[in-house]
């Protein structure tokens, strides 16, 4: 039912507010999200959506520190097995880093450890259910029978006791690869490495790759690049991070949300979101009200 509304969507939202809007016309995984957005937007004055967006990225600028990165990927991915929306999906490298970081990655793949939650050494835990175990191993072996992607880290999963999936780092040839542009909320991070020099094109992919817009990040130690990146990801991501993951906001201390397919991009946690809920009202009072109906330049 949801699919029929697809063709048919259109949103009557300000324009620079929500970025390019024909992303709610792509087919995308949440066809739901659509319908709603459609009933609500059609029938509802005042709302606020927080839809979905887990495909959010990382985006290393030739400048970036590699251990730095590589720490921030592996948090940002795998905290809390990825099940979370801010959790980073993808990345996109330029070849001049990546060799260093994907040793650091290596080792840090290498030393964190995946175990039982009760014991707070564990960095990796169980996923939610067997449906998303499922789900995860499913892209895990769409991955691994691809000539276009290679699994350098993890890629295997254990159900026998709790729902066990190892933290995942894909690599792949094609920017628009199955896991850099479908929402699998689980322990997988792909990974695209760009040429140094095509970094504005590379910039470009990364904006449109994805039909959500929640979070995302930019690793630079050059701040003008960092804040040239920033301004053209300005509708890739609600909540936008110089030099961290882009993940862990607290609600109350730095305003959450996201537009596109991702919702409304009012900032929970803060006052932007409390003027939605308000009716303003214009009030004047006069003083010295007019008693003479002419104006002075009538007056002779």
């Amino acid at each position: 039912m949801s699919k029929v509304f697809l063709n048919y969507f259109n949103l009557k939202m300000n324009q620079k507010k929500f970025g390019n809007l024909k992303w709610f016309l792509k087919p995308i995984k949440t066809d739901k999200s659509k319908f709603w957005f459609r009933l609500i937007i059609n029938h509802i004055q005042d709302w606020l959506a927080k839809l979905a967006g887990k495909i959010l990225f990382l985006f290393i600028h030739p400048s970036a520190t590699a251990k730095e990165v590589a720490v921030n990927a592996y948090r940002g991915a795998f905290e809390f097995q990825g099940q979370k929306c801010s959790a980073v999906s993808r990345m996109y490298v330029p070849v001049s880093l990546w060799a260093e970081i994907k040793n650091e990655l290596l080792r840090i793949g290498e030393d964190a450890r995946m175990g039982d939650i009760n014991d707070p050494m564990n960095f990796i835990n169980a996923v939610i259910d067997e449906a998303s175990f499922d789900n995860c191993l499913n892209y895990i072996n769409f991955a691994e029978k691809s000539e276009e992607a290679e699994i350098i880290l993890g890629g295997n999963g254990n159900k026998s006791k709790g729902f066990f999936v190892e933290p995942t780092i894909i690599v792949t040839s094609n920017p628009k690869f199955k896991t850099m542009v479908e929402e699998i909320f689980g322990p997988i991070l792909t990974i695209f490495i760009y040429d140094d020099n095509k970094l504005e094109e590379t910039i470009g992919l990364c904006n449109t790759t994805s039909p959500y817009g929640l979070t995302g990040a930019v690793f630079s130690r050059d701040r003008v690049a960092a804040s040239n990146i920033c301004e053209q990801l300005r509708y890739a991501a609600g909540n936008f991070y110089i030099n961290d993951k882009p993940t862990g906001a607290i609600v109350g201390l730095q305003p959450f949300g996201g537009s596109r397919a991702s919702g409304t991009n009012d900032k929970a946690g803060g006052e932007f979101n409390l003027i939605r809920w308000i009716s303003p009202r214009t009030i004047k009072e006069t003083f010295q009200p007019a008693s003479e109906y002419r104006y002075d330049y009538m007056i002779e």
